[in-house]
């Protein structure tokens, strides 16, 4: 017995994505309801589950270990009241995991068959309606941005396949390869492709690098993942990294946490990863429309000699996964600072620290009398409260809501390059308002 994909996957170790949509569902599954399942269709789902665990499953005497609990639970009736296969599939998934603490491995309900009477999509139609599904979510690429300090930050939501998300990923390094450091964002990220992993990581590596290697116990061999030696455009070799994560970071994402961190490549920041760590094949059911997420080999990095199977990928600055961005962006901006020589660029850089400090802290809550204290006109600005808001004013320009950050300072809404100061005379009174820009320069004026 072979094993028989169940989704669009290459006959390759594949980890794959189990956390979002992406790849293991269709939208006709929801639109037909689950079959019903008797007792004889439980004891053969079951039967044949453990026999392909027991021929695939990377570790045999887990494998067999499951076996044995599921069919026990079967015979004692644990199973009797799932009456669908939902339900059902449902149970196994959780009993197996019981044994095996595996994340990766799951039963379910498989309603995409025609040949099932559920009136799902042929092989070829699935396969067309998941790339059109990966491309109407830009391959997981959900967001790239030029921040303070020149500082890029790529939000990567899944890893998609290279095969068809090459261009994509390509684009987003190309336009990122101006930054003087780097965030990636995966703390959404579910898992997906390691073909995905080597074209990213490639970017980031000089030189061809062993990146992993997954071990096959059916077949007892070993497949190593590389970096490649060639990209299209510049790459980002001596850009520092730093990589977000979260305990739903999962699967592919975290070998690629894994693998920088033991490359001493990135600086991981936010919580501990969710710890999936084998490559997993689907399996179809040949007489119910049943499949199984089956965990086929285990993952062997290069230097560790080991992976984050149940132990999560730690990141090397823990902070709760919400604050994890402005962690990564002060300690990219605060090195780029002390690297840089030019004093005009420095200041800049420092200014953008300043910030992002202020910007986690704020918006600190000031009372209606609080606010009123720096209702005014100062030369050519005017200040006046909008309700429970602090609204600035120069001349005729636009009407901008100041966001108090503590110490009479305030954050000039959502730009980043300049910020307000108010200063007061000894008896408590303001009396000077100061534009602070991020170049160092300050324009002061007197209350009127």
């Amino acid at each position: 017995m072979r094993l028989r994909t169940a989704s669009l996957r290459h006959l390759v170790p594949v980890v794959v994505v189990v956390t979002i949509l992406l790849l293991t569902s269709m939208p006709s599954a929801a639109q037909v309801p689950p079959p019903s399942v008797d007792a004889a269709a439980r004891a053969a789902i079951v039967d044949e589950i453990v026999s392909a665990l027991e021929e695939a499953y990377i570790f045999l005497e887990t494998a067999e270990a499951m076996g044995a609990h599921v069919r026990e639970r079967l015979a004692a009736g644990a199973y009797d009241d799932a009456g669908d296969l939902v339900a059902f599939t449902d149970r196994l998934t959780r009993d197996l995991q019981e044994v095996s603490k595996d994340l990766h491995l799951r039963v379910s309900w498989d309603p995409r068959r025609p040949e099932d009477g559920a009136g799902g999509p042929s092989d070829e139609e699935r396969r067309a309606m998941q790339l059109e599904q990966m491309r109407s979510q830009n391959f997981c690429f959900d967001r790239l941005e030029r921040m303070a300090g020149n500082v890029g930050y790529l939000k990567l939501d899944c890893f998609a396949p290279a095969e068809v998300a090459g261009p994509t990923a390509i684009a987003a390094m190309n336009f990122l390869a101006n930054s003087d450091a780097l965030i990636i964002d995966l703390r959404a990220n579910g898992g997906g492709s390691p073909s995905m992993i080597q074209l990213l990581t490639s970017y980031l590596l000089e030189e061809p690098t062993h990146l992993n290697s997954f071990y096959v116990r059916q077949s007892d061999s070993t497949q190593q993942f590389w970096t490649q030696a060639w990209v299209q455009g510049p790459k980002l070799s001596d850009v520092p990294v730093w990589v977000l994560t979260s305990g739903r970071t999962f699967s592919a994402a975290e070998e690629f946490s894994y693998n920088l961190r033991n490359l001493e490549r990135a600086n991981l920041v936010g919580e501990t990863t969710g710890g999936g760590a084998h490559p997993v094949q689907g399996y179809r059911l040949d007489e119910h429309p049943v499949s199984v997420s089956l965990p086929y080999g285990r993952a062997i990095n290069p230097i560790s000699g080991t992976n984050w199977e149940g132990t999560g990928v730690e990141p090397h600055v823990a902070v709760p996964a919400g604050e994890a961005l402005a962690t990564a962006h002060r300690q990219a901006l605060e090195r780029l600072a002390a690297e840089e020589g030019d004093p005009q660029r420095r200041a800049r850089l420092e200014f953008a620290v300043q910030t992002v400090e202020l910007r986690q802290r704020a918006p600190v809550a000031l009372s209606p009398s609080q606010l009123d204290q720096y209702v005014g006109t100062f030369g050519p600005r005017r200040i006046t409260r909008d309700g429970a808001d602090l609204v600035y004013q120069r001349g005729e320009g636009a009407r901008v809501v100041l966001v108090p950050a503590g110490d009479d300072v305030f954050l000039f809404g959502a730009d980043d390059q300049f910020r307000i100061r108010f200063e007061r005379v000894a008896g408590g009174e303001v009396a000077r308002l100061v534009g602070l820009y991020a170049d160092g320069r300050e324009e002061a004026h007197s209350r009127e």
